[in-house]
């Protein structure tokens, strides 16, 4: 709920709203249309509030910090899973005569050698 939010980040509830209003955190909300904040809310509400009073940055600046800051979370989530894959393919390449090779658009052409007596 919004009040036990307010109490635990240390903030009024008009802030929350505010801040919810200009997409800074974004609770769930109930059936009823109130808000419901998670942990991980409450933490980014003590961000928000670090970041514009003991950092000086403008709320317009905070939405810019947070949006990057998800967009590299994503990436390194990305990363992970592209990890994962890699090393799936090269354990499973282990055991067959296929070596797996990095896709480019290079040609290579190749040519049997030829036998002595062909």
């Amino acid at each position: 709920m919004i009040s036990v939010a307010a109490e635990l980040s240390g903030m009024h509830a008009q802030t929350l709203r505010t801040y919810d209003r200009l997409g800074l955190v974004t609770p769930q909300r109930a059936a009823g249309g109130g808000r419901r904040y998670s942990q991980r809310d409450v933490d980014l509400l003590r961000e928000v509030q670090r970041l514009s009073q003991d950092e000086g940055v403008n709320l317009a600046g905070v939405k810019r910090i947070i949006e990057l800051t998800n967009q590299v979370d994503a990436l390194q989530s990305r990363i992970t899973e592209l990890e994962h894959e890699l090393s799936a393919r090269r354990n499973a390449a282990r055991g067959s005569a296929l070596v797996p090779v990095e896709r480019t658009s290079a040609l290579v052409v190749w040519q049997p050698r030829k036998r002595k007596g062909d």
